[in-house]
C-alpha cells in the first residue's frame, strides 16, 4: 500500500505533525515509531513551558503551543498534563541588558511577563539565596506539562481521525529516486509515500543519510536528576531557568522535582544507538551543590533517580523544519536542541499546513534546511538559557 504521507518518529514532533495532517484533511497518513510514543527524547524531557525567548518566531511558537496544550481536553478528549504554575528566570548581572530587550519584545507580542527583584516573587521562590541574582523574570502563564501524556494524546487523536500508527516498527532507510524521496524501507519491505517527514529526533541524521541527504545534526547526551525534599521544606512551585547557576528546575508535585544543567555547559556528542543511560556521579554531586546553594531550605534533599537522554542539536540551535528546495517528497522535522517539546505542538501544526497547502508564514519558512546551505543561520541569544 502507498501512503500520501509517512511520518517517522512518534515523539511530540511527529505525533503533532501526524495529527494535524489528518485534522487538516490529509489522505492516508502512516505514523511509524521504533519504540512507543514518546519513548525517545520526548519522554525524558523536563517539559518546562515558557515563552522566554529572544526571537519573535520562537516566542510565537511557544505561545501558540501553550494554547494548544491548554485546549487538549476539549479538542483531543484528554489533557497533556499542563500545569500553569508559572515560570521564573533568574538573571545574572551580565544578562540584564539582553534580558530586558527580550522582555520588551515578548510584551509586544502579548506575553504576560514581570520583571523584578528576587524578593518581589517570594510566593513562587521561597527562601531563594539572592547572591548573584540581579533580577527575576516571572511568567505567570508558564509552568510544565507531561511529555508522555501530551504525545499520547496526539497519537490517539491521530488514530481517531483515521490515521494509521505502527509502534515498534523501525525504519531502515529512505527510498530515493533521483531528486525525490518516494518512501521508506521497513523490515518487511518497502512502503511508498508521496511525502516522508523525518521526525526521528537524534536518529534523524542517519535516516537522512540513508537517502543521500546531508543533515547537520548532533546527538548530545543530556543528564537529569530527580530529588525529594523533606516534608517540611518549601519547594518552589514554579519551573525555573537559573541563569546564575546554569541549572533548571521543574516541580513534579508534592516534594519532588527535576534538576538539570542549563546553558552554558559542555555538550558531548554520542552515538544515538549506544550511549550511557544513567547520569554521571560527579554530575549528580554538582547538581546537588548548585541547587542547595540557591535554595538552602532544600539542603539534605534525597536523590530519587538520575538518567541521561539525547538532544538533537543543529548548528544554530534552532530546529530544522520543512521541505527542501530541489527535493520532492521529503520534509525535515528535527533539532529540538533542548526546547523542542515546548514548541513542538505549534511546529507540527504549521508544518502540516505547509505540506498540505504549500503556504507558509515567512518567519516559519526560515526554519527549513535551506537556511543551512545558504548560510542564513539564526543569531542565537537565549539570555543564558536553552533548557
Amino acid at each position: 500500500m502507498a501512503y500520501d504521507v509517512i511520518v517517522v518518529g512518534a515523539g511530540i514532533s511527529g505525533a503533532s505533525t501526524a495529527y494535524h495532517l489528518k485534522r487538516q484533511g490529509a489522505g492516508s497518513v502512516l505514523l511509524l515509531e521504533r519504540g512507543e510514543p514518546a519513548s525517545g527524547g520526548t519522554g525524558k524531557s523536563a517539559a518546562i513551558i515558557r515563552q522566554h525567548y529572544s526571537t519573535p518566531l520562537l516566542v510565537r511558537l511557544a505561545r501558540d503551543s501553550i494554547g494548544m496544550l491548554r485546549r487538549m481536553p476539549e479538542e483531543l478528549g484528554r489533557d497533556g498534563g499542563l500545569v500553569q504554575a508559572g515560570y521564573c528566570f533568574l538573571v545574572s548581572a551580565e544578562m540584564v541588558d539582553g534580558a530586558r530587550r527580550n522582555v520588551a519584545m515578548q510584551r509586544q507580542l502579548g506575553v504576560r511577563t514581570e520583571w523584578g527583584e528576587p524578593g518581589d516573587f517570594g510566593h513562587v521562590l521561597p527562601e531563594v539565596n539572592r547572591d548573584g541574582v540581579a533580577a527575576v523574570i516571572h511568567e505567570p502563564d508558564g509552568g510544565y506539562a507531561d511529555p508522555v501524556r501530551a504525545t499520547e494524546a496526539y497519537v490517539e487523536g491521530f488514530r481517531r481521525e483515521g490515521g494509521e500508527f505502527r509502534p515498534r516498527t523501525a525504519v531502515r532507510r529512505l527510498l530515493r529516486q533521483a531528486d525525490a524521496i518516494v518512501g521508506v524501507e521497513l523490515d518487511d519491505g518497502p512502503v511508498a509515500a508521496g511525502t516522508v517527514v523525518n521526525a526521528a529526533g537524534p536518529w534523524a541524521k542517519p535516516l537522512a543519510e540513508s537517502g543521500g541527504l546531508d543533515l547537520p545534526l548532533r546527538a548530545v547526551r543530556e543528564q537529569d536528576t530527580v530529588w525529594e525534599a523533606a516534608p517540611s521544606r518549601p519547594v518552589p512551585p514554579v519551573s525555573i531557568s537559573n541563569g546564575v547557576d546554569a541549572i533548571y528546575f521543574r516541580p513534579l508535585g508534592g516534594q519532588r522535582f527535576v534538576v538539570g544543567r542549563g546553558f552554558p555547559k559542555e555538550y558531548f556528542d554520542v552515538d544515538p544507538y549506544n550511549y550511557k543511560l544513567t547520569a554521571d556521579d560527579d554530575f549528580v554531586i554538582e547538581i546537588q551543590r548548585r541547587i542547595e546553594h540557591r535554595f538552602p531550605a532544600l539542603a539534605g534533599m534525597r536523590l530519587i533517580d538520575s538518567y541521561a537522554a539525547l538532544y538533537d542539536v543543529t548548528p544554530d540551535w534552532y530546529p530544522i523544519v520543512g521541505p527542501r528546495k530541489g527535493l520532492k517528497g521529503y520534509a525535515d522535522f528535527c533539532g529540538g536542541s533542548g526546547h523542542g517539546f515546548k514548541i513542538g505542538p505549534a511546529l507540527g501544526r504549521e508544518l502540516a499546513d505547509w505540506l498540505l497547502t504549500g503556504r507558509v508564514a515567512e518567519d516559519f519558512a526560515q526554519l527549513s534546511h535551506d537556511r543551512i546551505a545558504a548560510g542564513r543561520l539564526f543569531v542565537q541569544s537565549f539570555g543564558g538559557n536553552r533548557g
